[in-house]
C-alpha cells in the first residue's frame, strides 16, 4: 500500500513539474515582444525622452517582417530588414521632432496612428486584403520561438552593459539628466537621443515580428496594447534592462493565468483583454510606492547624519 502511494505521490509531482515547467516556457516565449520593446523603451528614457511610438513600430515591424518573408523565405533576414527599416524611420521620426521643434509625445501617438493607416493600406494594395495574412510555411516559421528569446537575452545583456558599463551609456543617461554637461565636453545630447530613438525603433519591429513568426501569420491589431505594456515594464523594472525582462516576464504570467481563468470558466474576454493593463496599473503603483519609501528613507538617512554633525 505505501509503495502505491508512493507511486501516485511521484506521478502527481512529476505531472506538477512538468507543467509548472511548460508554463514558464510559454510565458517566457510570450514575454518576448514586452521585453524586447521595453529595452527600447529604456533607452529612450534613460536620454530624457519617452517611447510613446513604440506600439507603432511594434505594428510596423509585424507587417513587414511577414511581408519580408514571402518574398526572402528566410525569417532571420526578415527579422533584420523589418529592424533596420523600422529603425531608420525612428530615427527620421526623432530628426523631425528635432528640426520642427514638434512635440515628441504628440509625434508617438501619431506614429501609432499612421502605422495603422498605413499597415491597413499596403495589405490592401499588396495581397487584396486588410484581414489576417497566413502563410503556406507558417508551419517553419512557428518553429523560431527558442532563437527570439535567446536573442531577446543577447539584446537585454547587451543594453545591460551599455547602460552601466560603457562611456555611451554614461553619455547617454547625461543626456537625459545633464544635457549641459554633455554639451560642456562637445557632445549634443540631441544626437544621443536620435540614437535612442532608432534603437528604440528597431527592437521593437524585431518585438512585432517575433508575435508574427510566433502565431506563422500577420494578424491586425496582433500587438495587442504590448507597446504600451512595455513601457509601463521600463518603470516597473526600476530603468534598468534586467529589471525590464523581469516585469515582461510578469505580465506574461499573468496573462498565462488569465488566459486559465478564461478556459475554466472564471473569467470573462473583457476581463481577459484589460487584465494586463490592470495588472500594469497595479505593479506601477506599488512599484512607485516603494521607490518613494526608499527616497523618504535615504533622506531620512541624510537628515540624521546631518543633525549628527551639527551636534559635533
Amino acid at each position: 500500500m505505501n509503495d502505491i502511494f508512493a507511486l501516485l505521490a511521484s506521478a502527481v509531482s512529476s505531472t506538477v513539474a512538468s507543467s509548472a515547467a511548460a508554463a514558464v516556457a510559454a510565458a517566457t516565449a510570450a514575454s518576448v515582444p514586452v521585453a524586447l520593446a521595453g529595452v527600447g523603451g529604456l533607452a529612450t528614457e534613460l536620454s530624457g525622452s519617452l517611447a510613446v511610438f513604440l506600439e507603432g513600430f511594434m505594428t510596423l515591424g509585424s507587417f513587414f517582417a511577414w511581408a519580408l518573408f514571402r518574398t526572402t523565405g528566410s525569417v532571420p533576414a526578415a527579422a533584420a530588414a523589418a529592424a533596420a527599416i523600422c529603425g531608420f524611420l525612428g530615427w527620421l521620426l526623432a530628426r523631425f521632432v528635432r528640426s520642427s521643434g514638434a512635440n515628441p509625445f504628440i509625434a508617438g501617438l501619431a506614429l501609432n496612428l499612421a502605422a495603422v493607416g498605413t499597415t491597413e493600406a499596403l495589405s490592401s494594395a499588396w495581397y487584396g486584403t486588410k484581414g489576417v495574412l497566413a502563410d503556406p510555411a507558417s508551419g517553419a516559421i512557428r518553429s523560431t520561438r527558442l532563437p527570439f528569446i535567446l536573442l531577446t537575452l543577447v539584446i537585454v545583456a547587451f543594453a545591460a552593459f551599455i547602460a552601466k558599463r560603457t562611456r555611451l551609456g554614461l553619455r547617454l543617461r547625461a543626456a537625459g539628466r545633464a544635457p549641459e554637461t554633455l554639451a560642456e565636453r562637445g557632445a549634443d545630447a540631441r544626437l544621443y537621443r536620435e540614437g535612442a530613438w532608432a534603437f528604440a525603433a528597431a527592437v521593437a519591429a524585431l518585438a512585432g515580428a517575433s508575435l508574427t513568426f510566433r502565431i506563422g501569420a500577420y494578424a491586425p491589431g496582433g500587438t495587442a496594447g504590448r507597446g504600451w505594456i512595455a513601457l509601463a515594464a521600463v518603470y516597473l523594472g526600476f530603468r534598468n534592462a534586467w529589471g525590464v525582462a523581469l516585469a515582461a516576464l510578469v505580465f506574461a504570467l499573468a496573462e498565462q493565468a488569465a488566459s486559465f481563468a478564461q478556459g475554466s470558466g472564471g473569467l470573462s474576454a473583457t476581463a481577459l483583454l484589460g487584465l494586463p493593463s490592470a495588472m500594469a496599473l497595479v505593479l506601477y503603483s506599488a512599484s512607485a510606492g516603494l521607490r518613494s519609501f526608499r527616497e523618504r528613507r535615504a533622506e531620512g538617512g541624510e537628515d540624521a547624519k546631518n543633525r549628527g554633525a551639527s551636534r559635533r
